[in-house]
């Protein structure tokens, strides 16, 4: 059986903010995937369960969950309500095992079923893998922040990515 065929994912509960917080942390510890600098706890990531969030987890049924995605809103203002900001994060004995795919997938899902409109990130550049995996799953590369946040005393580029969903993904740019 394959990993992919292992996984399932599901809505998260505050019951997995432990979980999500050690795979966070890796990622903030690995400097490939976020500008953030400081670790969080499942204190922390409790926080994300007040219903703006949406989060989900793929797990194998033996193990806590693997990997996480979240959305949450892009902004406060009304003109950009529907759309969501995502960010994925994949414990790193389950990199490349398609854990990543599995848990964007179901947020997409849930957001469409949600009724929002786009789901949009920021990546950096060098981060292949997770681009190979934005545009492999409908997401478009639409353009470079310059120098948009410092790491470790460093102006870091992104790549800005987005998805339209449900209906705003048929319709062309304007």
């Amino acid at each position: 059986m394959t990993d992919a065929a292992k996984l399932r994912t599901r809505a998260a509960t505050p019951a997995d903010a432990s979980a999500i917080a050690a795979i966070y942390n890796e990622g903030i510890a690995d400097r490939i995937a976020t500008f953030e600098t400081e670790p969080r706890s499942a204190t922390d990531i409790a926080g994300w369960f007040t219903g703006e969030h949406l989060v989900v987890v793929a797990e194998t049924g033996e193990t806590d969950p693997v990997a996480f995605a979240t959305s949450f809103p892009y902004s406060s203002r009304p003109c950009y309500r529907g759309i969501g900001e995502f960010s994925v994060y994949v414990r790193r004995d389950y990199r490349g095992r398609r854990a990543g795919r599995a848990v964007l997938a179901a947020l997409i899902e849930a957001a469409a079923t949600r009724g929002m409109h786009k789901l949009t990130s920021r990546v950096f550049p060098e981060n292949s893998a997770s681009r190979a995996l934005l545009k492999g799953l409908g997401f478009e590369e639409i353009g470079i922040h310059r120098r948009h946040g410092q790491l470790d005393g460093r102006w870091r580029d992104c790549v800005i990515v987005e998805r339209l969903l449900g209906n705003g993904a048929g319709e062309g740019r304007q």
